[in-house]
């Protein structure tokens, strides 16, 4: 097993973002985004059979097995992309609130 070096003060200083980016808003939102990909192309395409109506001229489970999983990880992606996005907002104001914040020593 190869041997992790750790980050000194200035290396995690310099950096954009603090190395620690798993916190609990991140892992609920993987957490979340995997379940709606496991039940969109698992769950769904294996009871799809099951439901009898048409989308289209074609049945459900068709457009669900074509279209439909594919769609969702786009989509899935996409949200994924702008939660990202707006964690990486919301580190950057505080960083800078706690930056320009009077110290009261």
């Amino acid at each position: 097993m190869p041997h992790r070096r750790s980050l000194t003060q200035e290396e995690i200083e310099g950096a954009p973002f603090a190395p620690d980016l798993h916190d609990a808003r991140h892992l609920w939102l993987k957490a979340g985004l995997l379940l709606v990909w496991v039940l969109v192309s698992f769950a769904t395409g294996y009871f799809a059979r099951d439901l009898q109506f048409l989308v289209g001229p074609w049945p459900l489970s068709y457009w669900i097995a074509s279209q439909g999983a594919v769609l969702m990880f786009i989509g899935i992606v996409c949200v994924y992309c702008a939660a990202m996005s707006y964690f990486e907002r919301q580190d950057m104001a505080a960083q800078r609130d706690a930056a320009t914040a009077p110290s009261h020593d």
